[in-house]
């Protein structure tokens, strides 16, 4: 899990919102990152967690690209912060898509 804040409910309760990488890959040296990574974004966006993450994220979730020094290549992280209930839904569903089941 990454960063977690705390939202202040009007009722005086206490939702806890935690801040996660959901989705993140790697590609080769390409001329244009932003254009290579659409194509499986948009396939991210429409699978199942994907639309689950789409759906219950507090904001819309966040992508970014940086230089992967190992590969010479580029990486892609998905961010978004979720609701604990929602985001332990998620594991439930899915397992923690920071750990690789391979």
């Amino acid at each position: 899990m990454g960063k977690i804040r705390y939202q202040f409910l009007p009722d005086g309760g206490v939702e806890e919102i935690h801040k996660v990488v959901f989705y993140k890959f790697n590609m080769g040296d390409v001329e244009d990152p932003q254009l290579y990574a659409a194509q499986p974004l948009y396939e991210w966006q429409q699978s199942e967690p994907g639309q689950y993450v789409m759906k219950n994220a507090v904001d819309t979730p966040v992508w970014n690209t940086g230089p992967d020094t190992a590969t010479w290549g580029y990486y892609v992280v998905v961010t978004a912060e979720m609701e604990a209930k929602k985001l332990t839904e998620y594991y439930l569903r899915w397992g923690d898509p920071n750990v690789r089941n391979n």
